[in-house]
């Protein structure tokens, strides 16, 4: 630990060093060009900050005309916010908030952007022409009642491809489909004024003829305009689906503003169909509401200016400063790439093959360090090998040896050299329980490093696991004279798998009678305090010396190299148990005395995570 805080500091001294003179190099060359680019960039951003509000507005225009309320105003609001790098606030027409896309970033300005109601539309915010807006200042994607369902839509798109293949086929009109807010298609021609009415009359006609959606619609809205009318002592008219408008006593249609009738009836008319528009399409559009378009940190803006002579000037030290930072750049880089060449040839050295792969540590930096680092890695991994390859072969002895067994016995039996009686089934199946062991084993030990074993949690009363644990063992415990008890505190309780929770006290005492020579003792015990179950089994066999005790829950590993399988398991057992206790999120330890005994001991939480 000394030696990595002069280590550190040392290339820390070098890096903050070269990032110094970068960083002048950097500001040096810079600053005239950024003096010089200000104000240009400014105006930019003032012509960027009117699209993005335009932008802002048209988008929360269009929410407000095709919903019915604020609700989920935020999942177009908050992608927005972060296209255009603005805070964006919405609030009633009384203050309460809506929707904020940067809450926490301090109060709103004290003047509002804009009010967002899609019946009141602002025609200086709303992006294109303001022939786009309806002249009663109408979002046009307020479609509301209008909003024909899917199977008038299909009729009318059928229309309409009909009347486009005609076009396309007498006239030779360019004619394309476009799709209105409310779903409603129309014939559009591109570059094409098409005013003759009798150019595929029949099929534009089925077309422009209003659904029973449309008519519905359109009736209501008729019955508000004559009222509104009526109030007014005018007589009434029909709207249609353009909102032009006839009176109902001359067949000549008039629109708004028309110059054929009273100039003063045409404004009253005109100001009774954008009335009774906005009140049918009331409760289908969101509320008003009032938007605040803000800079979320508040940056301000300064605009720069530098004479002739400072900009010379500037111009002479950055070129200088750039020379300087370019050396000293260039001296650091090999420095501190020819070690890293180095690293990455025995990196590559390492993976065609070569275990022995070291570097040569010159230094006291960090990249010295990490040359340590590796010569350590390289090692590791040539103890792995060594380990996989030992791994390898143990797993084929453990399953060679009771597979060996049960095929000689059998080709006795076949020649007629051992007579297949009982004894020999029983010792034949005792071999196949053996092999069917150590395979479980190793299926439950490949599931827990794999992550997919699956635990089935349960309040689990230790009283009964423990005593469940120590009957099973009690006849291999009474045959190697070993005396087997159980000691509790209380009754503790622990939330886990009681099937590998059995599993693990069961190959902890199986592991501890083992162990124990005749005449010695075996104790599983258990108790609870601070939110933690602990589970010792304690014996008093041969114990475990401290070089071995960090590799006892190794697979396949065992102190004593010369013992049989039938006295020293099958070397997983205890890799297991660590697994299976950290799938509960627990922990286990061993403490050992040589020719005293040992004592394993879990610890798992009461309720784990």
């Amino acid at each position: 630990m000394r030696r990595e805080v002069p280590l550190r500091r040392s290339l820390l001294l070098r890096l903050l060093a070269l990032a110094v003179l970068i960083a002048v190099g950097s500001i040096a060359a810079t600053a005239w060009l950024a003096v010089r680019t200000t104000t240009g960039a400014i105006r930019q951003e003032q012509g960027q900050a009117l699209a993005d509000d335009a932008r802002i507005y048209d988008t929360l225009i269009g929410y407000a005309a095709t919903h019915p309320s604020w609700d989920d105003v935020d999942t177009a609001l908050r992608p927005l916010a972060e296209q255009v790098g603005r805070r964006i606030t919405l609030t009633t027409e009384s203050g309460t908030p809506l929707a904020d896309s940067a809450p926490q970033a301090g109060p709103l300005p004290t003047k509002p952007s804009a009010t967002i109601d899609a019946l009141a539309v602002d025609t200086t915010l709303a992006p294109g022409s303001p022939a786009a807006v309806d002249a009663a200042r109408i979002d046009p994607r307020a479609a509301g009642p209008y909003l024909l369902p899917p199977d008038e839509r299909r009729t009318l798109l059928d229309r309409a491809d009909q009347a486009v293949l005609c076009l396309r086929v007498r006239p030779r009109i360019a004619a394309v489909v476009a799709e209105g807010p409310s779903g409603r298609p129309r014939i559009a021609t591109p570059g094409t004024d098409l005013n003759d009415n009798a150019i595929c009359g029949q099929a534009r006609e089925e077309l422009a003829a209003p659904t029973a959606t449309e008519r519905k619609a359109l009736a209501q809205l008729n019955a508000l305009v004559n009222t509104c009318l009526a109030r007014r002592k005018i007589a009434p008219v029909n709207v249609d689906l353009d909102w032009t408008w006839t009176t109902r006593s001359a067949p000549a249609r008039q629109t708004r503003g028309a110059t054929e009738v009273d100039e003063d009836q045409s404004q009253a008319v005109n100001a009774c169909v954008g009335t009774s528009r906005r009140e049918q399409l009331l409760p289908y559009v969101a509320p008003a509401a009032t938007l605040f378009v803000s800079d979320p940190g508040g940056r301000p803006t300064t605009t720069f200016d530098l004479s002739r002579a400072n900009q010379a000037r500037i111009v002479a030290v950055a070129g200088l400063v750039l020379l300087v930072t370019v050396g000293v750049t260039v001296l650091a880089g090999v420095r501190l790439t020819r070690p890293l060449h180095a690293l990455t040839g025995a990196a590559q050295r390492m993976r065609d093959g070569d275990g022995a792969a070291r570097v040569r540590v010159t230094g006291r930096d960090e990249i010295a360090r990490l040359a340590e680092a590796f010569n350590d890695m390289s090692e590791r991994r040539e103890r792995l090998e060594q380990l996989r390859r030992a791994m390898v072969s143990d797993i084929a002895h453990e399953l060679r040896t009771p597979v060996t067994t049960i095929r000689g016995w059998l080709e006795a039996a076949e020649d007629g050299v051992a007579p297949l009686d009982r004894r020999l089934v029983s010792s034949l199946l005792e071999e196949a329980t053996l092999l069917q062991h150590v395979i479980a084993d190793l299926q439950d030990l490949a599931e827990a490093e794999a992550g997919a074993l699956r635990l089935h949690p349960e309040t689990v009363y230790l009283a009964d696991l423990l005593g469940q644990v120590a009957e099973a063992y009690r006849v291999q415990a009474d045959r190697a004279g070993v005396t087997l008890s159980v000691l509790l505190d209380a009754d503790p309780q622990v939330y886990a798998d009681p099937v590998r929770l059995r599993q693990v006290v069961g190959n902890l005492v199986g592991n501890a009678v083992r162990h124990t020579p005749t005449g010695g003792s075996v104790t599983i015990s258990a108790g609870a305090a601070d939110g933690q179950v602990t589970i010792a089994v304690a014996d008093t066999g041969s114990g475990i010396s401290a070089e071995h005790l960090p590799r006892v829950f190794d697979r396949f590993w065992r102190a004593e190299k010369s013992r049989s399988r039938q006295t020293g398991g099958s070397g997983l057992g205890l890799a297991i148990v660590r697994k299976l206790v950290e799938a509960h999120q627990g922990t286990v330890q061993v403490e050992s005395t040589p020719t005293k005994g040992s004592t394993f001991t879990v610890h798992l939480p009461t309720h784990p995570r």
